[in-house]
C-alpha cells in the first residue's frame, strides 16, 4: 500500500471566531490552503480569510455526503475540514473513518455541544444518555426514554421536525411531567440561547436550526389532586432509578385491579410488590381495605412509603423481607389473612409454597391473582389453584403503544403477560 503523504485535519469548533483558535490550529489554518466548511456556516468561516492571511485560501461548502468525500479525494495536498464541537461524537468522523485510513485523518476536538450545554445549566453529565435522531429515526430515542435516565440530550435534526416528535414521544410515553425541557441554540456562539419550555403550549416559532435538547428529571411536587381515580400513570410512581421500568404497567395493572374484584372492606396482600403500584391503586379505589405490600428488594419500603403519599393513601403494614420468611416467621397467625391476594416478581417455587401456605385460610369468594410472564409455569399453577378448590381464568394481555415517526404513526408492542386468575 501506498504511504499516504496528504492529511486531512478535522478541526471542531465551538466559536465563529478565528482568535478563539488554539495557536497550534491558527498557524494550520494559515499554512493550509484548502478548507472545507459546513454550508450552514459557511460565509462566517470564509471572513477569516479576509483577515489580513497572506495564503489565499480555497473553501469548499460541505453538506457531509459523497460529493464532500470525492472532493477531500481528489486534493493533494493537506487540508482542513471544518466540523463543529467533537468530530467523532455524532460528527463527521465516523463517516470518514469509513472512507479513509487513519493514517490520512487527524482530529482537533473542540467541546462537544453536550458539554457546553450542562456547564451552562449547571449539573454533572457523568450518567447522561445521548441519543442523536439528526438524519436518524427516533427508534434510539423511544428505548432511551422508556429506560427514564435522569438526564438524557438528543441531537435534532432541523429538516425532519425534531422537536415536535420529542415532544409527542414524551407525551405518547406519559413523560411530559417527568421531565424538563431544556431547549439549547447555538450553544458556545454568540447568539447562544437556553431556556425551558413548557411542553403544554406549543413550541416557539423563533428556534435556530442549531439546537439540541437536554432532558432532566424534574423536581416536581406530587399532588394527588389531580390523580385519577383509576388507570393512574406510570410516570407518577416513582421507581428505582436503576430499575425504572420495574413496575406493573398501567394497562396491565388496570386487568388485574378489575380481576380482583375488590370489596368495600378487607384485607389485600401485595407480594411482590416492587414500587407498590398495584396495591396502592387497590387501596385508592377502597381506601377501607388493609394492605400488605411485601418485597425483599432492599429499598422497596421507601419507595412504596413514597408512592403511598403521592397517592394519598396508607398501606397496614409494609414488609422489606422475603415472602418465604415472612411466612414461616412462626408470627403468621397474628396477621389477618389475605381476601385478595396477588402474587408477583418471584420463582415459580416461591409461588408455589405461597398459594400452599395462604390458599388454606381463604373463604369462599376470596381471589388470588397471579401476572405471569414465564408460560411454562402458567398450567402448573392453574392446576395447583384448581387443587384448592379455586375456579380459574386466564386472560392473555398484549398491548400496543403508537408512537410518532417521520411519515405518521407505529405501533410500539408492550410485553405480553398472562394473568391467572382464581376465585375460590
Amino acid at each position: 500500500m501506498n504511504k499516504v503523504y496528504r492529511k486531512i485535519h478535522v478541526v471542531g469548533i465551538n466559536s465563529y471566531l478565528f482568535k478563539d483558535l488554539p495557536i497550534k490550529l491558527q498557524d494550520l489554518f494559515i499554512k493550509t490552503g484548502n478548507i472545507a466548511v459546513p454550508n450552514s456556516y459557511f460565509e462566517e468561516i470564509k471572513s477569516w480569510s479576509e483577515s489580513g492571511l497572506e495564503k489565499k485560501k480555497s473553501f469548499f461548502s460541505s453538506n457531509s455526503n459523497n460529493e464532500l468525500v470525492n472532493w477531500l479525494r481528489s486534493q493533494k495536498n493537506d487540508v482542513i475540514l471544518i466540523s463543529r464541537g467533537d468530530p467523532l461524537w455524532f460528527g463527521i468522523g465516523r463517516i470518514l473513518l469509513e472512507n479513509f485510513s487513519k493514517d490520512e485523518l487527524s482530529f482537533y476536538p473542540s467541546n462537544t455541544c453536550i458539554q457546553l450545554a450542562f456547564s451552562k445549566l449547571k449539573i454533572p453529565w457523568q450518567n447522561t444518555v445521548n441519543v442523536s435522531i439528526h438524519g436518524r429515526d427516533s427508534t434510539k430515542l423511544v428505548e432511551a426514554l422508556k429506560a427514564r435516565p435522569s438526564n438524557l440530550t438528543i441531537i435534532t435534526d432541523s429538516n425532519n421536525k425534531s422537536l415536535e416528535i420529542i415532544k409527542r414521544h414524551l407525551s405518547e410515553l406519559n413523560l411530559i411531567d417527568f421531565y424538563d425541557f431544556w431547549l439549547c441554540e447555538e450553544i458556545g456562539f454568540d447568539n447562544e440561547n437556553i431556556r425551558k419550555l413548557n411542553l403544554k403550549e406549543s413550541l416557539p416559532s423563533n428556534i435556530s436550526s442549531l439546537n439540541i435538547v437536554v432532558l432532566t428529571k424534574t423536581k416536581k411536587i406530587f399532588s394527588n389532586n389531580h390523580i385519577p381515580l383509576f388507570g393512574i400513570n406510570d410516570s407518577i410512581f416513582k421507581t428505582f432509578d436503576d430499575r425504572p421500568n420495574l413496575l406493573t404497567k398501567r394497562e396491565v395493572r388496570v386487568q388485574i385491579l378489575a380481576d380482583l374484584e375488590l370489596p368495600k372492606n378487607g384485607v389485600i396482600w401485595d407480594i411482590g410488590a416492587g414500587c407498590g403500584s398495584i396495591g396502592l391503586e387497590a387501596l385508592k379505589l377502597r381506601p377501607s381495605l388493609d394492605l400488605f405490600c411485601i418485597d425483599k428488594r432492599i429499598g422497596s419500603k421507601a419507595l412504596i412509603l413514597e408512592n403511598s403519599k403521592r397517592l394519598g393513601v396508607k398501606p397496614k403494614f409494609i414488609f422489606e423481607e422475603d415472602i418465604i420468611k415472612t411466612l414461616n416467621s412462626g408470627n403468621l397467625s397474628s396477621f389477618e389473612k389475605p381476601n385478595r391476594l396477588v402474587i408477583g416478581g418471584c420463582d415459580t417455587k416461591t409461588k408455589f409454597q405461597i398459594i400452599n401456605i395462604l390458599a388454606k385460610g381463604m373463604r369462599i369468594g376470596d381471589i388470588i391473582v397471579i401476572p405471569i410472564i414465564d408460560i411454562q409455569t402458567i398450567k402448573e399453577l392453574k392446576e395447583e389453584l384448581e387443587d384448592k378448590n379455586f375456579k380459574t381464568h386466564l386472560n392473555l394481555i398484549q398491548t400496543y403503544k403508537s408512537l410518532s415517526i417521520a411519515e405518521g404513526l407505529r405501533l410500539e408492542p408492550n410485553n405480553p403477560v398472562f394473568i391467572l386468575k382464581g376465585k375460590k
